[in-house]
């Protein structure tokens, strides 16, 4: 096959291509040259779009806020306040937690401490500081003469949480579940009335205490938290487990305490 037009032909079949794209050939030296597109202007850059504030999503949670506020004001007794959190619905945890988390201890003591956010053994028995957390902050406490079991209010504890759900998955809970969950145990601590708040974690103690400071930095100072109530803050037991070489500052807080109890 001496045709060149036959052997690219072949050539082209072998390589696969069976298909032409036009009715006959186009000799492509023989097009006509293209006309140059007249040049435009280049389109202007117009700056991206500032992003609105969700300003829906703002009034919402204000309005949530609103209705916390509310019904923890109406609770005039403990029963009736651990009912307005049962039964409010504006706090998605608790559709997947097991129980309300309320309260432990003596409500006649005058030292209350508070937890951050209830974990799986307290979600399950419904009681905060429970498990091996809950053990060790007992065995604290009893160093210095104090229990969540006694009637002796003198010598009893009140406990609570933050928080009465637990997270998912013992989450670190968001900043809008602590301003939602605020108002009700601000209202909790109204009820029992305690001369001495003891803060376990940083995230109790900064909702509380209107501050952003760390457990480091909080700690080893006596804080005010209302005009009658004193304060102060320590490590969470369930980060001891986890860094021991904190319980002797821990301890250091607990003879702190002791001096604020005998004055």
């Amino acid at each position: 096959m001496n045709n060149p037009y036959a052997q690219a032909l072949e050539f082209l079949v072998d390589a696969g291509v069976t298909i032409a794209s036009m009715d006959a050939p186009n000799n492509r030296f023989e097009m006509p040259e293209l006309a140059t597109p007249e040049p435009t202007s280049a389109p202007s850059i117009q700056s991206a779009p500032k992003k609105s504030q969700p300003v829906v999503e703002v009034k919402a949670h204000k309005e949530i806020i609103t209705q916390v506020e509310d019904a923890a004001s109406k609770a005039s007794t403990l029963e009736e306040l651990k009912q307005a959190i049962a039964d409010f619905d504006g706090l998605s945890l608790k559709k997947t937690a097991t129980n309300i988390v309320f309260g432990d201890g003596n409500p006649q003591a005058k030292i209350m401490v508070i937890g951050d956010a209830p974990a799986a053994d307290e979600d399950r028995q419904g009681t905060p500081f429970v498990g091996p957390h809950g053990q060790l902050l007992d065995k604290i406490f009893d160093c210095i003469g104090l229990s969540r079991t006694t009637d002796d209010a003198k010598q009893s504890i009140y406990l609570s949480n933050i928080l009465n759900w637990r997270p998912p998955g013992n989450r670190t809970p968001t900043d809008e579940e602590v301003d939602i969950a605020r108002p009700f145990i601000k209202r909790h601590v109204e009820l029992i009335n305690p001369d001495i708040i003891v803060f376990c974690g940083g995230m109790p103690a900064q909702a509380l205490l209107n501050s952003k400071e760390s457990v480091s930095r909080l700690r080893n100072r006596i804080h005010d938290y209302n005009d009658t109530t004193k304060a102060i803050v320590t490590y969470h037991p369930s980060s001891l487990l986890n860094t021991p070489l904190q319980k002797k500052k821990v301890w250091d807080d607990m003879i702190a305490l002791k001096g604020l109890i005998d004055g």
